[in-house]
């Protein structure tokens, strides 16, 4: 016959199982957190096209410095927005290139920066918010992988570069980074000129739902490229975890309206929507302009 427990102790007990097993809720058992980190991974090489990364980067800009913030990143991206990232770029003396203290500076800037082969970095797009989060600045740039995103900022780290960029720093307000991947079944869209308004459609996605929502969108983008195809489509591997983004193109904001509503008219569509809100937490709408130096307009 086992002794009986006196009451301290049955309530040491109670209380230790308690904790365990709200630790093992809260933050999950070793074994799970290591089983779910594998899921993690084995999901995002099922579902991403592995060539590349691409860094979106979100600037609040102070509601009075919107235009000469976008004096300041023309005056540098234009000259050479197809191979220099916005970090990089934002990083030169901002306010010597707005002045143009001497046209040979200027010069040697550009050269040296174009000639630099450990680069490797293009820049997709940059745009302004026109609904949404007001006096925002999105920048998309393209990495070769993590290898390539290394590359670049141990470049930039290890410069003078870095001490410039904070000559960028009065214009904002907050900024954000986040890593991202494409979706195998979506390659996003090389440089194009085609005008009109983007819309950029972010999805907080309930954890352990991406190889779902992907599966689901697989099948869901080929009713609507039928009517249009989306400019690109990533899923977050580094910041904001569980968020998926789409963006798509129109020539303007009426012709977005009717391309959503005979969207519901092709087979498929609506059991894509159906399927694909019960994964996710939240979605946001964003409409954007491209800047004049954006490779995508």
């Amino acid at each position: 016959m086992l002794p009986r427990l006196s009451s301290g102790v049955r309530s040491s007990t109670t209380v230790f199982k308690r904790n365990v097993s709200l630790k093992n809720i809260v933050y999950g058992s070793p074994e799970a957190k290591q089983a779910g980190e594998v899921e993690l991974q084995q999901h995002s090489k099922i579902v991403a096209r592995q060539k590349y990364l691409h860094s979106f980067e979100f600037h609040k800009v102070k509601p009075d410095a919107s235009e000469e913030y976008k004096r300041a990143a023309a005056n540098i991206f234009s000259a050479f927005s197809s191979t220099v990232p916005f970090c990089l770029i934002a990083s030169t003396s901002i306010r010597s290139l707005i002045v143009f203290s001497t046209e040979l500076n200027r010069e040697k800037y550009y050269t040296g920066i174009k000639s630099d082969s450990d680069l490797n970095v293009k820049l997709t797009g940059s745009w302004e918010t026109i609904v949404g989060e007001n006096d925002t600045f999105v920048h998309i740039t393209e990495y070769e992988n993590h290898g390539g995103f290394d590359r670049s900022s141990r470049l930039i780290r290890n410069s003078d570069h870095i001490k410039a960029y904070n000559d960028m720093l009065p214009f904002l307000t907050s900024r954000s980074t986040q890593i991202n991947q494409e979706f195998a079944f979506f390659p996003s869209s090389p440089p194009r000129s085609q005008g009109g308004i983007f819309e950029l459609r972010s999805y907080q996605l309930k954890p352990g739902k991406l190889l779902e929502w992907e599966s689901t969108w697989r099948i869901g983008i080929e009713a609507r490229r039928k009517l249009i195809a989306p400019v690109g489509a990533w899923f977050s591997r580094v910041g904001r975890l569980h968020q998926v983004h789409h963006l798509w193109q129109y020539p303007d904001f009426e012709t977005r309206g009717e391309t959503r509503e005979k969207a519901w008219q092709v087979d498929g569509w609506s059991d894509t929507v159906h399927k694909t809100s019960q994964l996710a937490k939240h979605m946001d709408s964003t409409i954007l302009v491209p800047l004049p130096f954006s490779p995508l307009k």
